[in-house]
């Protein structure tokens, strides 16, 4: 039975890529039939929109349960129940190593939510439907923009913020939008997932603008003239549900060859899911395959991060932030690419291009450091989130990371993370003058917890699972740059290598066998030197 399903799977896959090669009767991505509707034609969208959520209102007219659907996903909670430790997580709980929190700076960072002030100030979430955002996913025409600063809301004229402030945010134009609605795409997506962290390619390495219209050496699945795959070919979407997620990572998928269609509890955004676990063809496919065993895919197949001409932050240190220039504004320093090496409001960073990732054992367990939580030494960097997985657990399997590190500040007293506020309301206080004691005390008092009053700053460290630009089969990682001293596997820990480690016992042995045959054939000589006189 399972051969059957392999064969119809390579089938229908084969089709699929074939159709969305040629275009024919399918939208871009190759992901189902065009669009049956067209929404200009809707008397209901034939308006003058003058806000999101009277766009919001005429969409459920006919899409009656999408923002019931919406607000039970990760997308609009943004929170997540950590199987293992059933501890609450995700931006509204968590600091990161970025702007090291979302529930004190929700007026920026909901610019990429989708709601209209669907978190409040508070970090709440708001329970009315028209609150759901629908453009932001299912724009076509790539001319909605969220403006940050407004808590996820569009205005439909021109605005002034903060008002004379001379700084004038463009209306958007809600009813081209609305009739233009269609497919979320690789653009959409993109708008939020390309930008996380305050920057194109900084908080992820292999997700930024690239991917928007990727060759193949860049992704093979997203290639623009080829497979053109969007996130949703792989993130297959159920109820607005939206599978594969940082927080609770597939790992290890051990599962055949999925069909397409096939609902479940399984991740359909693994690599197995499509491939299955014999993925290789040709004379090395039996020795390749055993590989997979052990390597997740990526770990081959995504050779570096930040390929496609956008590079991505490795550090970020809040300590040095303060310095001006002689216009007393400021400081801003930038390297050859353009990247923000310096900002006087954010400190120092350093960026990378073509980054080779780290390796790890990875089983899809992860463990964070919560602001709630109290940090007995700071001789050694805290991980913010931390990998879990070893060799002989059973569970994991060796994966690519992205590895950022930070400096940013905790209280020294209580011994616990900073939740900062640096943007909202008081911008001019917290962000451009950073004023760490109020900023702090602003954050933590946003997140209900207590503050000391004292600054200090610490090393963390933050990981990324690495799963997008996968290169062509002809540029994935060659045999030699694992199997080698010093190669990318050489902090990996529990495995055997050849190349890489070596058995001191049976190398000693090695060298006696080679010292003992030198010796007999030397004795070998001189016996025959001395027999030969002899004769």
């Amino acid at each position: 039975m399972q051969r059957v399903l392999r064969a119809a799977t390579a089938l229908l896959v084969g089709w699929l890529v074939v159709m969305a090669g040629t275009g024919t009767a399918f939208a871009a991505g190759g992901n189902g039939p065009a669009a049956t509707a067209d929404h200009t034609k809707f008397k209901e969208l034939d308006k003058d929109f003058q806000s999101g959520p009277e766009v919001t209102r005429a969409c459920l007219g006919c899409h009656t349960e999408a923002s019931t659907q919406v607000m039970h996903t990760q997308h609009w909670t943004w929170e997540f129940v950590n199987p293992k430790s059933k501890e609450l997580v995700g931006k509204r709980h968590v600091v990161n190593n970025y702007c090291t929190s979302a529930v004190s700076n929700l007026h920026a960072c909901t610019s990429c939510h989708i709601g209209y002030a669907g978190l409040t100030d508070k970090g709440g979430l708001s329970t009315d439907p028209e609150r759901v955002d629908c453009l932001v996913c299912h724009d076509t025409t790539g001319s909605y923009r969220k403006p940050s600063g407004l808590n996820g809301n569009v205005f439909a004229k021109d605005v002034e913020m903060p008002p004379g402030s001379g700084n004038v945010i463009r209306g958007t134009n809600l009813k081209r939008i609305a009739q233009n609605v269609g497919k979320t795409s690789r653009q959409t997506c993109g708008s939020c997932h390309f930008f996380g962290g305050g920057g194109d390619g900084v908080k992820q390495g292999e997700m930024d603008s690239s991917l928007e219209e990727p060759d193949k050496n860049l992704d093979v699945h997203m290639n623009a003239d080829g497979l053109n795959f969007t996130c949703a070919t792989c993130h297959r979407t159920e109820g607005h549900a939206v599978p594969g997620s940082r927080y609770a990572p597939t790992a290890v998928d051990k599962d055949a060859a999925q069909m397409r269609g096939m609902t479940g509890e399984r991740n359909p955004a693994t690599c197995q899911s499509c491939h299955g676990q014999k993925p290789h063809k040709g004379e090395q496919a039996a020795r390749l395959d055993n590989h997979s065993r052990v390597l997740a895919c990526q770990t081959c197949h995504v050779p570096a991060m930040a390929r496609g001409g956008v590079s991505t932050m490795l550090s970020w240190d809040w300590s040095t932030a303060g310095k001006r220039d002689e216009k007393g504004k400021p400081l801003s320093i930038r390297d050859d690419l353009g990247n923000p090496i310096y900002k006087g409001h954010k400190g120092t960073a350093t960026f990378g291009d073509n980054v080779r990732p780290d390796y790890i054992w990875f089983n899809g367990d992860v463990e964070y450091t919560l602001p709630t939580e109290k940090i007995e030494s700071t001789e050694r960097p805290i991980y913010i989130n931390r990998f879990l997985g070893s060799a002989d657990d059973g569970r994991s399997k060796i994966w690519p990371i992205k590895t950022h590190v930070g400096k940013q500040p905790y209280d020294p007293v209580n011994k616990t993370l900073a939740v900062t506020q640096l943007a909202g309301a008081n911008d001019t206080a917290y962000w451009t003058n950073l004023n760490w004691e109020r900023a702090i005390a602003a954050g933590m008092k946003t997140a209900g917890l207590p503050f000391s009053g004292q600054v200090g700053f610490i090393e963390t460290v933050s990981q990324w699972p690495v799963n997008h630009m996968v290169a062509p089969k002809e540029k994935t990682v060659g045999c030699s740059e694992c199997h080698a001293k010093d190669g990318r596997l050489d902090k990996v820990e529990g495995i055997y290598i050849p190349g890489r480690d070596n058995i001191q016992w049976l190398d000693n042995a090695m060298k006696v066998l080679v010292a003992l045959t030198l010796l007999g054939v030397l004795a070998h000589g001189v016996l025959r030197i001395f027999t030969s006189k002899k004769h």
